[in-house]
């Protein structure tokens, strides 16, 4: 397979602005932007991070409300704290030097078995895996493999079953082929490219049978949470708090809001009680967000205020849309 799928992807991978070179620290902000993101998604945001930061050193010193402001819209923000982290980690440890092991790469914060086997095969030559769910669906169809897809053993088991057959000197190559095969030919929905697909000839899902694989085990029902969201408006102003520090959307901004649905007279009260002197207060409709594990379920209320609360941060619309970087729940509200 490996012999077959280097040279394919050699001639066919696309041209993608982090692969114009092997720098560990392009390949790296790369792949964790490219987590649960599509790549078209990605490519601006990348773009855009590069030329504000363009090393490690920069990333490490950066103010963490600019930093989040660089990475609003692609959500999963713990993953934009942690790429700081792990640059400071490389600042303090490497002085400044990206490390070249695959231990000391998994080592940094917020990474992975998945993203040090991609950094260390592609920027290090090493022959270390890179395994995702693109990579578990290639392998499921062509080997015709049963073991359900969506475990963690899995991930680990293709690993180690893959990397005897990396070659010692393409490596990176190796790992992107069958990356590429997987985001380009064989695709998660619907049916796959077969009769363009390199791996035709002895691939075991090339007549059909690819709609058996990958198995995967069924997912627990996600959870459903209904809140009630305040845009306490006063003047140009419009009132945030910041999130706490640890669980769901950690240290970010938001709308005040409630963990149940509120009548507009309840609605009244609470802002009262924050010591708003709400003077209007209008229901705004309701609003649904979908995180990977739960789904909010908002009801909005717009409420005009008489006094600006010390109990928030009250900002304008210039900042809101240059300097405050607000989650997708919440923008959509604004917006």
């Amino acid at each position: 397979m490996i012999e077959t799928l280097v040279p394919w992807y050699e001639t066919n991978g696309r041209s993608l602005p982090w692969r114009e070179d092997t720098n560990p620290y392009h390949v790296w902000v790369s792949e964790i932007m490219l987590q649960q993101t599509r790549i078209e998604a990605v490519i601006p945001y990348y773009q855009r991070f590069l030329k504000e930061l363009p090393d490690v050193q920069a990333l490490a010193e950066a103010e963490p409300d600019r930093l989040q402001k660089l990475w609003e819209g692609l959500g999963y923000y713990s993953r934009v704290r942690n790429l700081q982290k792990a640059a400071q980690q490389i600042m303090e440890q490497y002085e400044g030097k990206f490390p070249d092991s695959y231990e000391s790469i998994r080592a940094l914060s917020g990474i992975g078995d998945y993203t040090a086997g991609a950094i260390g095969s592609i920027c290090f030559n090493l022959p270390t895996p890179a395994v995702d769910g693109n990579v578990l669906r290639v392998i499921a169809r062509i080997t015709e493999d049963g073991r359900p897809v969506n475990t963690e053993k899995i991930k680990k088991d293709v690993r180690m079953e893959l990397e005897p057959f990396y070659p010692k000197k393409k490596a990176g190559a190796c790992t992107q082929a069958i990356m590429e095969l997987g985001e380009t030919i064989c695709l998660p929905n619907g049916a796959p490219d077969c009769e363009n697909c390199p791996c035709k000839k002895f691939c075991g899902s090339s007549k059909g049978e690819w709609v058996n694989y990958p198995v995967k085990e069924a997912k627990k029902s996600r959870k459903t949470e209904q809140h009630t969201v305040f845009l306490l408006r006063c003047g140009d102003f419009i009132a945030l708090r910041k999130r706490p520090e640890t669980g769901l959307l950690a240290g970010q901004w938001e709308f005040p809001n409630l963990e149940r649905y509120l009548s507009e007279e309840e609605v009244r009260k609470q802002a009262k009680d924050w010591g708003c002197q709400p003077k209007d207060c209008k229901e705004e409709g309701l609003q649904k967000h979908v995180f990977s594990h739960i789904e909010w379920d908002m009801k909005c209320y717009s409420v005009t205020c008489k006094k600006k609360s010390k109990e928030f941060v009250w900002v304008n619309s210039g900042q809101l849309e240059n300097e405050i970087s607000l989650p997708t729940a919440f923008r959509k509200i604004l917006k």
